[in-house]
């Protein structure tokens, strides 16, 4: 393996490392449930999308055959992170939103 490609591969490590400590760090820190959600889906999804390519590039370039697996893995990833979070935050505000406390939209046209 040359030089480049494991410069490469070694980026992508660390990249998807340092969205991992951010990302975990933002779910332990943050106060609220809403902001909470921000940590997983947005920078702990990247950072195991870039260790999953990491590891991709890695098998391909030492064994000369694309992983399919870690492509896959990493698209289900990105496509059922945000559908997740959006789960979450719809039944956080179903269960601490009260029925009152909504605007509706004929009052928000009104003013």
């Amino acid at each position: 393996m040359s030089l480049l490609t494991e410069a490469i591969i070694s980026l992508f490590l660390v990249l998807g490392g340092t969205f991992l400590l951010v990302g975990s760090y933002a779910l332990v820190k943050l106060p609220d449930t809403m902001q909470r959600l921000h940590g997983p889906t947005k920078a702990t999804t990247l950072g195991i999308g870039g260790t999953l390519i990491a590891s991709m590039l890695y098998f391909w370039f030492e064994q000369g055959i694309p992983s399919v697996h870690e492509l896959l893995v990493t698209l289900f990833l990105f496509l059922t992170a945000p559908i997740t979070a959006h789960m979450i935050a719809r039944a956080h505000l179903h269960r601490a939103v009260r029925r009152d406390d909504l605007v509706s939209e004929e009052e928000e046209v009104r003013s």
